[in-house]
Formats: structure tokens, C-alpha cells, sequence
């Protein structure tokens, strides 16, 4: 059925009591609330109200359209704002289809990039119904609603752009699933720590760059990784493993890491990681950070020695799929529901397998078969794909450190 409708538009100081004031006025008048939308910016407020007549013009005395404004421009001068009114008609809106999430990342920000990425999607036919902002610094980050568009053929389009912009970009299904209880499964080296433990460990071998040429080679998915692995680790044969406390105390977390796992532990995620390192030194990461799972790699050692073997399973590239698999079933977290982040080539089959797999600076390789990527060098930015916002998370700390402090 055809509603009229009556847009208002109240521009100005943000302030306590605006949106109770406007409000208060329009419960003098016979209109339902059909759609509100409220945004501050530097201390500007916008604030959008979509009010409808159902049963078509309110008759009475003093409760007539033109009464409804005058009391509106009333409210507006005494607020010190600017008001804005439009009337129209309004068939019942259908329910949209094809509701995403549209995650921009850059450092800096660009208008070229926003005007890229609003084209793109005007062009696949969909529209951008509400934009907010999660971050502002050190990355600036914005997310979009939109709705109309096709999920595959829109990631694909706003990857080309983010690539001639030179920021992220990260399409996502809108839904209560976005928030719920997921697992995130996480590499290790060059993802949660800014290093390859085995050129840490070939340092103190002296065999950095033998071992340095082979691990390249095997991220650009150039040499089968479980040979490879097996060709480095033999380099280290004859260290003493003393060796494995050194190298825990040269290793430097990612930027944002301690943040990432902080904030979701917060929100009962579960913390996996799933690596073609060591034991030796992933579990001292597992434990420091809280992480629940852990796989990787075992270097055999006998009489204090590294024999320049490995012992057990090998997680080579299906190794780390499997445990990913593993992991949700042992979580109770569907596969849809899991998150996988890596850069190199051995990270493919957990990034294919999980719900939304995450290139973080990663190689070329690993960025197009991605669902999305992360080129900022900060591992918390994560948090901005799943909507949570740099508010959020600082005003989560406050709060904890208020709670350890009282």
C-alpha cells in the first residue's frame, strides 16, 4: 500500500537531548517511524528521520502536515540547527537482497580510492545504504552496507580497484553469523611474528643464507615444502639445544597481534596456529598469547643436540587443511564459521578451506586466491573485517584495566 512519507534532515552541533527533542515532537503527531539513521562526524551530527502517514493525511485541528514543519523549523532554531523536510510517496519496500559487508582499508585514505570502490559498486547494480567508520589511525578504515549485489562478481570487481588504489578492500555476507562464535586459525612466521624461526635458528648455525635461498623458494610455492623443510632443517644438525631459549627471546610479535588475540578472546572466539615452524617455539607462543590449539613441526633432538631430523607428522601445505579441520571439529565450530590467515604458498589449502581465508602481506600468489587481503602491517586490522571498530577495543582495555586496578 502507498504510504506519504515525510523525510527529516536535522544538521548541526552534536549535543545531548537532540534526538529525544525531535522525537518529543513528532509524538504529537499521528506518524509511525519508518526508518532513523544518526551520524556524528568531528562533532557534527546528522541525523535522519523517514516518518509515514499510514492511514494517508492526518486530519484534526493543529495536526496537519504544515503544523508538523512549523513545529520541526521550531525545534530545529531553538537547537541552533539546520532542518531539512521532504515529502513523497513510498510503496512498501521489498526486502533487499544480497546484503554485504564492504571493508576499505588504506594508510592513507584516499578520496580516488572511495570514489573507486562507490563506482564499482554502483556499477554491479547495488547500492551503499550506510557507511561508518571503524578506524582513523594509524590505518584509516571505513565499511559500507550494501545491498543488490551479487557476493562473487562484487569481491571481484573491488579487488581490481583495491589493486589500482593501493588499499584492502574485504566483501563479506551481512548476518548474525558475522559475530558468532568462530575460530581463527593463524601461520606463524611472517603472520603472528615478524621472522622465519629457521633462519633465526640457521643464524646460530651459521647456515643463514643456504637456509634463507630454500625457504624463498618454497613461499613462492617453487619447491615442494615438505623436501624443502626437510633440506633446511638438516643445515642445523650438531646445534645445542640451548639454542630454542635465544631464538624465543629474538622473536618480535607482529604488530596488532597481542590486540587481535586480546579483543576475540574477548568475544569467545577460539585461537589456533597452524605452522611449518617448530614446537620448540610455537608452543611458548600458544601459551604467552593464550592461543587454544597449536600444530606444527617437531625438531628431533638427542644428547642436547639437534640431529637435523624431524620427528612426527610433517604440517607441509595439506597438513596445516587437516588441522584446520581438526581444530573446528574439536572447537564445535562449523568450517564456515572458521577464519584462516597466512602469506605463503604452504598456507593455500587452510585459506581454500576455511570460511574466509585472509592474505596477510602475502605473496602475490597467496593475494589472488584469498578471499581477501591485508597489505597494512598491523595484524589487529582484522578486527575492522569482522565490524569491530577501534572504539570498541580501546574502550574494552579501559575497561579491563579499571577492573585490575579497583
Amino acid at each position: 500500500m502507498n504510504q506519504r512519507t515525510l523525510l527529516i534532515t536535522l544538521t548541526g552541533p552534536d549535543r545531548p537531548g537532540v534526538t529525544s527533542r525531535l522525537f518529543s515532537v513528532l509524538a504529537d503527531f499521528p506518524v509511525t517511524v519508518a526508518d532513523i539513521e544518526q551520524v556524528v562526524i568531528r562533532g557534527r551530527l546528522t541525523l535522519g528521520v523517514l516518518v509515514a502517514y499510514a492511514g494517508g493525511p492526518p486530519s484534526g485541528t493543529g495536526r496537519t502536515i504544515g503544523a508538523l514543519w512549523t513545529a520541526l523549523e521550531q525545534v530545529a532554531e531553538e537547537l541552533g540547527m539546520e532542518i531539512e523536510l521532504a515529502t513523497g510517496t513510498q510503496v512498501k519496500e521489498k526486502r533487499r537482497r544480497g546484503r554485504l559487508h564492504v571493508t576499505v582499508l588504506g594508510m592513507p585514505l584516499q578520496p580516488a580510492a572511495i570514489a573507486g570502490i562507490a563506482g564499482r559498486i554502483a556499477a554491479a547494480g547495488a547500492n551503499i545504504d550506510r557507511i561508518e567508520r571503524l578506524a582513523h589511525d594509524p590505518v584509516t578504515c571505513i565499511e559500507m552496507s550494501v545491498s543488490g549485489a551479487n557476493p562473487q562478481t562484487l569481491r571481484a570487481a573491488l579487488a581490481a580497484e583495491a589493486a589500482l588504489q593501493q588499499v584492502d578492500v574485504a566483501v563479506e555476507r551481512a548476518g548474525l553469523h558475522r559475530r558468532a562464535k568462530r575460530l581463527i586459525v593463524m601461520d606463524v612466521d611472517s603472520t603472528l611474528i615478524q621472522a622465519e624461526v629457521i633462519e633465526l635458528l640457521a643464524r646460530h648455525a651459521g647456515v643463514e643464507e643456504e637456509v634463507a635461498k630454500v625457504t624463498e623458494a618454497a613461499m613462492r610455492g617453487e619447491q615442494d615444502f615438505a623436501s624443502s623443510l626437510r633440506e633446511r632443517v638438516a643445515l642445523l644438525e650438531g646445534l645445542p639445544e640451548e639454542v630454542f631459549e635465544e631464538v624465543r627471546k629474538e622473536v618480535v610479535l607482529t604488530p596488532g597481534a597481542r590486540t587481535l588475540v586480546r579483543t576475540l578472546k574477548r568475544l569467545d572466539y577460539r585461537f589456533a596456529l597452524v605452522s611449518g615452524g617448530f614446537t620448540q617455539i610455537t608452543d611458548h607462543l600458544a601459551a604467552e598469547l593464550g592461543i587454544d590449539y597449536c600444530a606444527a613441526n617437531t625438531l628431533e633432538v638427542v644428547d642436547g643436540r639437534l640431529t637435523g631430523r624431524l620427528v612426527g607428522e610433517i604440517i607441509d601445505r595439506p597438513g596445516k587443511a587437516r588441522a584446520l579441520v581438526r581444530f573446528a571439529e574439536q572447537a564445535g565450530v562449523p568450517l564456515s564459521q572458521t577464519i584462516a590467515i597466512g602469506d605463503g604458498a604452504n598456507d593455500l589449502d587452510m585459506l581454500a578451506a576455511a570460511g574466509m581465508g585472509i592474505a596477510f602481506n602475502a605473496k602475490p600468489i597467496v593475494r589472488k586466491a584469498a578471499d581477501t587481503a591485508v597489505n597494512v602491517p598491523y595484524l589487529d586490522a582484522i578486527l575492522y573485517l569482522l565490524g569491530i571498530s577501534r572504539e570498541e577495543v580501546e574502550a574494552a582495555d579501559a575497561e579491563d584495566a579499571a577492573l585490575q586496578g579497583s
